[in-house]
């Protein structure tokens, strides 16, 4: 056990996914999974694991927002030996590009945390996503291209705030380049770096920031399985 995950050596897999909603993690668990079994319930924040095609898998919670995040990463990484994290999740759209429920795989991630430029005494660390896992997500993508939803990569903006005290500053970001907002993978690609461990972000634009439009809860539910679905081909690709 470690502080925060009541798992017992073993018994969490080699690759994590990882939603922020602890609720998700059930529902990937018991709508993906064989054989699924709960390993952690502390703060609520559950964690599975199961098999996927004969592959062990867990799906572990983290929390909203880097700090919480960093937690269930630092443990995972350093205590469990997880070699393969990847973030499912919601994102808000911040450029017309996108439309509600397109997916973003995140090349890297931006931030206004100041997790980092403590961490390298003011350096502007960049967090990048693994290529392999990266280049792996984007093809299983384009294999159901013709049914799923649209497939973005590109950068994504991690929020300190969710309600931002100057929401007007985002707009800098989309000028250069950036297509949507969200909380965690700024964190977890830079704790993969640390622990030299593979890691991805792919998010499902729930709300779209420019346009105010929403996703319902069964729109989201859906195109949430598109997104677990690819994540799962890309943690076990070849080559």
């Amino acid at each position: 056990m470690s502080t925060h995950i009541g798992a017992r050596p073993g018994e969490i897999a080699s690759t994590v996914l990882m939603p922020g909603d602890p609720l998700r993690a059930k529902w990937i668990a018991e709508t993906y999974l064989d054989d699924a079994k709960l390993y952690n319930e502390v703060r609520g924040m559950y964690g599975y694991t199961g098999t996927w095609r004969g592959e062990p898998v867990s799906v572990q919670g983290s929390g909203m927002g880097q700090p919480s995040l960093a937690i269930y990463a630092n443990e995972l990484f350093d205590e469990y030996d997880v070699q393969t994290v990847i973030r499912v999740g919601s994102c808000g759209a911040l450029t017309p590009k996108l439309a509600l429920r397109d997916l973003v795989i995140a090349s890297g991630a931006c931030t206004d945390s100041s997790m980092n430029r403590i961490a390298f005494e003011g350096l502007d660390y960049a967090p990048v996503a693994d290529f392999g896992l990266l280049r792996a997500a984007y093809d299983a993508s384009q294999a159901t291209a013709a049914e799923g939803p649209s497939v973005h990569v590109g950068l994504i903006f991690s929020s300190d705030s969710f309600y931002a005290a100057r929401p007007e500053l985002t707009q800098r970001m989309v000028d250069y380049g950036v297509l949507a907002v969200e909380m965690e993978a700024s964190a977890l690609y830079t704790l993969a770096a640390k622990y030299d461990r593979r890691a991805l972000a792919i998010c499902t634009v729930s709300d779209h920031i420019v346009t105010g439009e929403q996703t319902s809860s069964q729109e989201r539910e859906k195109t949430f399985g598109d997104m677990v679905e690819i994540a799962l081909t890309a943690a076990f690709a070849q080559g």
